[in-house]
């Protein structure tokens, strides 16, 4: 059956690719929008493609400056990329069936892929009746005794219960309120749903708006996001991957049953890569489309290039940032194989509880005091500007309040005198500000610094890494390592020319690959260079907001009317 590609693309489920298609009507624009962008224009009828895959190219978004239940006005172009933070607003239109919402969503193995609904009517399984109103958690597809069906989770009284449901139940299900936040390209990989549109609520921005941003500003409304497709495909005498926008002008029809797909090259993303097993590395691979970057190993990863993975492995970052007050700064990951130096700069605490935290056995903690405090209890001591703080440990102390005793949390410290020490209780919640005084000349390797202080830590760079072409960190006025992480790389080398081998990301680094039936002429890699990668200001939020926040400061006390 023939149909517009727009059409086409909006019927097509996720899970039936790779699809073939055969063009019944081509088009041919010369010097068109689509070239300048780097996508195709030109399809000659009768042309077969594979269709790969497809996404999200830009989204068209209706502005609406107060709530979702207000008229939209205004239409914007966003790319993916268009920083902020974003909370989704539940489709208030129902879902029919099961096989609805798993044709409509994406359902998958992370966090984004778990859309949670409920049913208005009670729904009784085997062993198991799901409440109306309960909500529901979709976390897998799969077939289940020859009949498809969805794996599903209900908490109830913390407890967790697993069932499935098949894709023919049917029921009105609708969207339960999500209340974490995400980004407009995670919004619109995971919770766009097919043939809708999906409202949005702006969180919170990542940077400090401007003239030249399509929003209004201090807008604090909602958006109506639109997607617009841009489909990848194979032709079959290319070895590169074509990008077809979605509203380009052909008729297509879907040959897949009557073609053998096996006659076209098959793509490769790093995660596709990553997912093999440790026995089938090392493999050589040629690059279908190559990342884009001026920094080393990006540059060097161009189309047509032929390289040698050697392994996959999970692999220690320090994440950093650069130590300075304006909205320029810089973020980076830095290896545990840097061979650079750092010595110590001073910290910074807002409160109390900070210094505790921050407190360590090896030394002891010597700081200054940049505000005022005035204790609301005679028992506790009131901070003035420039007093200097040996700090100890933390412990309870009682005092009297409104008439009463009470124990609370206070900060054991030693008040550095002209010629004495005196000891002294600060409140943990005390709000003030404290600047550590460093007497350590000390300079660190990064896993010294890891092993032996806690984190965040300031340094700067005393010595370079002189295995670096350009060692950034060098430059930067002064680093704070936030906290240490654990990511996916795969390990690689030119297949020409191997002299050394770099680790690459796996998940921020979009590369297509396709795998070569050749030998690896050495199986051990050469030596690795070390690479710090610097992340932009969006991944950088992406990697600091899943951070596991386990120690919370001490409540305050009521304020005195």
């Amino acid at each position: 059956m023939t149909s517009t590609l727009e059409k086409f693309i909006h019927s097509l489920d996720l899970r039936a690719l790779p699809r073939v298609l055969q063009i019944q009507s081509g088009i041919y624009c010369q010097g068109s929008i689509y070239e300048m962008f780097g996508n195709e224009c030109s399809l000659s009828t009768g042309e077969v493609i594979k269709v790969i895959g497809f996404k999200i190219n830009k989204l068209i978004a209706s502005i609406c400056e107060n709530n979702e239940g207000s008229q939209f006005s205004a239409k914007v172009e966003l790319p993916l990329n268009f920083p902020g933070l974003y909370k989704v607003v539940a489709d208030k239109t129902p879902y029919v069936s099961i096989e609805e919402i798993a044709r409509k969503f994406s359902i998958g193995p992370t966090r984004f892929g778990h859309p949670c609904f409920y049913s208005t009517e009670d729904i009784k399984l085997a062993n198991f009746t799901i409440k109306h109103g309960e909500q529901i958690t979709f976390n897998s597809v799969e077939e289940v005794n020859g009949t498809m069906a969805v794996n599903c989770v209900v908490v109830r009284n913390n407890q967790s219960h697993s069932f499935t449901l098949p894709l023919s139940q049917e029921g009105e299900f609708y969207e339960c309120e999500d209340d974490q936040i995400y980004t407009l390209k995670e919004i619109a990989e995971w919770k766009i749903p097919k043939c809708r549109n999906r409202i949005v609520k702006l969180s919170n921005t990542l940077h400090m708006w401007d003239s030249s941003s399509p929003l209004p500003e201090n807008f604090d409304g909602c958006l109506i996001l639109m997607p617009v497709y841009e489909v990848q495909a194979v032709m079959k005498f290319r070895k590169d991957i074509v990008h077809i926008l979605s509203d380009l002008d052909v008729e297509v029809k879907d040959i897949t049953d009557c073609y053998d797909i096996g006659s076209f090259l098959q793509p490769l993303s790093l995660e596709d890569i990553f997912e093999r097993t440790s026995k089938e590395f090392p493999v050589v691979a040629e690059i279908m489309e190559g990342p884009s970057g001026s920094q080393k190993p990006y540059n060097l990863l161009s189309t047509g290039k032929e390289i040698v993975i050697y392994k996959k492995y999970q692999a220690a970052r320090v994440l950093a940032s650069e130590t300075r007050s304006d909205s320029s700064k810089r973020h980076f990951l830095i290896p545990m194989s840097y061979k650079g130096k750092f010595k110590r700069r001073p910290r910074e605490f807002p409160t109390a509880y900070d210094l505790e935290i921050a407190r360590s056995e090896k030394e002891q903690l010597h700081v200054v005091a940049t505000k005022a405090f005035v204790s609301p209890h005679k028992e506790l001591f009131s901070v003035s500007v420039g007093d200097q703080f040996l700090v100890q440990q933390c412990q309870t102390s009682e005092v009297l309040y409104e008439g009463r005793k009470k124990l609370i949390d206070v900060l054991a410290c030693e008040q550095i005198l002209s010629d004495s020490y005196k000891k002294v209780f600060l409140p943990t919640y005390m709000e003030g500000g404290f600047v550590e005084v460093i007497h350590d000349k000390k300079q660190y390797h990064l896993s010294e610094i890891c092993k032996e202080f806690h984190l965040p830590f300031n340094v700067k760079v005393s010595v370079r890494d002189l295995s670096i072409e350009e060692d950034v960190l060098a430059a930067a006025p002064g680093l704070q390592f936030e906290e240490e992480i654990t990511d996916s790389y795969l390990l690689i080398s030119s297949a020409s020319s191997p002299v050394e081998s770099w680790e690459i990301p796996v998940y921020r680094l979009n590369m297509l690959v396709h795998l070569l039936s050749k030998d690896v002429q050495t199986v051990v890699p050469p030596v690795t260079r070390t690479t710090v990668e610097e992340v932009s200001k969006e991944e950088y939020y992406m990697l600091r907001r899943y951070e596991n926040l386990t120690l919370h400061p001490p409540p305050r006390p009521p304020k005195k009317p």
